[in-house]
């Protein structure tokens, strides 16, 4: 047995059927989310964002969701860092949120925009001002030869905006992921999960059910 099998664990969630999720996939995902934060889940706002650079290289990292609508899922980061610039490259994209306690998992793909600069602004102003000097300070994916040199550009920029509101960079800002594909799936006994993938179609979603 390897050390991986030790680790195994059964899914015993309940059944997950169409009529609970709805026929909407962003009200169900609210819902979802919020039964994760009642849960008591560290960061359930927490996902897994993939991008593909110019150069057709995979990238995956976490990042917070910050906000959703309608429109989508809204996260923020430099726009010069390097899920910036895939993102800039190629703007398809894929997020995965995992709540383990709850067995629960969805993935979400679709295309990423910039949202408008004012979006943007308001977001920033809301922030601590500790973040938002921190987003002058560090050169976000680039090569430093220390951490002596963000103590350094942080000292800086706290002095250039004492007493002052710190504006937002110009390489700063908010994203919204436009999904084309939703999947929800919950864990169930065997491996035999359930899986409902909504798929955008004129007009709305259409909802079908995956094997697992």
């Amino acid at each position: 047995m390897s050390a991986t099998d030790s680790w195994r664990i059964e899914y015993e969630q309940s059944e997950l059927t169409a009529e609970r999720l709805g026929k909407d996939p962003l009200i169900a995902f609210r819902r979802w989310l919020a039964e994760a934060g009642e849960a008591g889940l560290a960061e359930p706002n927490g996902m897994n964002l993939a991008t593909v650079g110019a150069e057709g290289r995979l990238s995956v990292r976490t990042v917070l969701l910050k906000g959703m609508d309608e429109r989508g899922f809204i996260f923020f980061t430099n726009y010069e860092s390097r899920k910036g610039r895939d993102m800039a490259a190629r703007p398809q994209v894929a997020l995965n949120f995992w709540w383990q306690p709850l067995m629960r998992q969805v993935r979400i793909e679709g295309r990423a925009e910039r949202l408008a600069a004012a979006e943007s602004d308001a977001y920033f102003a809301s922030r601590p001002r500790g973040s938002q000097l921190g987003a002058w300070a560090s050169p976000q994916s680039e090569e430093i030869g220390g951490r002596a040199v963000l103590t350094e550009r942080l000292a800086a920029v706290t002095a250039r905006y004492e007493g002052v509101a710190v504006p937002r960079p110009p390489y700063w800002g908010g994203y919204l992921v436009v999904p084309d594909r939703i999947e929800f799936w919950q864990g169930r006994p065997s491996r035999l999960h359930d899986r409902f993938l909504f798929r955008r179609v004129e007009g709305g979603w259409e909802r079908v059910r995956l094997a697992p």
